[in-house]
């Protein structure tokens, strides 16, 4: 059954946890939608786990709007959400407003995330009264890794920590249905996830919000320049892969594949 912001929301209502992983392309959002997650996020951090990049600012509109028309296709009951790269919604309202419609009307995604609190309301605003759903995102905001100085926790004193109290009521109030919160410490977590009404995502943010996403080539180890701290590895598909690379490698060398079961007569 295709899930649905109203069903979003009611997990909230019903203490029920939300689940998010990110997908890039057809055969991996396939696997994530059968598993049942609740959200698919096409994260403009295929910028460095798939293109190899650095930071998440190389990636453009027309890039992840092709990922999302690869994820689309193979979702059946997820809800899809397209994440807004660099410079696709800072520059104006206007093409905040058309790039959201983009991922919608090319990529067939559901709703969209975008970056910034107070800040961002007028443009979460307007995306909204253009019935398109939005999904905030503060604390750590990676397209913000210049202005912060690399990727640190967020929220630590009490000024910063009443700041982005401030950006969850912000977006709350401009229409966002959800909010994600990136590396900020679980007590702060906990205080904004009961200080609003609309769902809050956690990742890096402890246990406390009402659902967490992940960033599927760390959970799967296909990613290893670095990991997280509040990254869970559940598989180690980089080695699995590597292996399995090195013996067919093997195999063709030493003639033992292609063998006669895998030949033409």
């Amino acid at each position: 059954m295709k899930i649905t912001i109203p069903d979003i929301l009611k997990k909230k209502a019903e203490g029920k946890k939300i689940t998010m992983l990110t997908a890039y392309d057809f055969p991996f959002a396939q696997i994530v939608d059968e598993a049942g997650i609740d959200i698919i996020l096409i994260g403009d951090s295929l910028s460095m786990v798939v293109q190899g990049n650095d930071t998440t600012i190389p990636v453009t509109m027309d890039e992840m709007v092709y990922h999302a028309r690869l994820v689309s296709k193979a979702v059946k009951n997820a809800m899809v959400i397209g994440d807004m790269p660099f410079m696709s919604y800072q520059i104006s309202i206007e093409d905040a407003v058309y790039n959201a419609g983009r991922f919608l009307k090319e990529g067939g995604a559901h709703a969209v995330k975008l970056e910034g609190g107070v800040s961002m309301a007028d443009t979460i605003r307007a995306i909204t009264k253009a019935e398109i759903p939005v999904m905030a995102h503060i604390g750590l905001t990676p397209q913000s890794v210049h202005k912060f100085g690399g990727y640190k926790v967020q929220g630590k004193d009490p000024k910063a920590a009443k700041r982005l109290l401030a950006d969850a009521k912000a977006v709350e109030e401009a229409g966002a249905f959800a909010i994600l919160l990136e590396a900020i410490p679980a007590p702060l977590a906990q205080r904004i996830t009961k200080a609003v009404k609309i769902p809050t995502i956690g990742i890096g943010a402890g246990k406390y919000c009402d659902g967490n996403v992940l960033v599927l080539y760390d959970m799967l180890g296909l990613f290893n320049r670095f990991v997280p701290k509040f990254v869970k590895r559940y598989a180690n598909l980089r080695e699995e892969t590597l292996k399995a690379v090195k013996q067919y490698k093997e195999d063709v060398e030493k003639g033992r594949f292609p063998a006669e079961e895998h030949s033409f007569k």
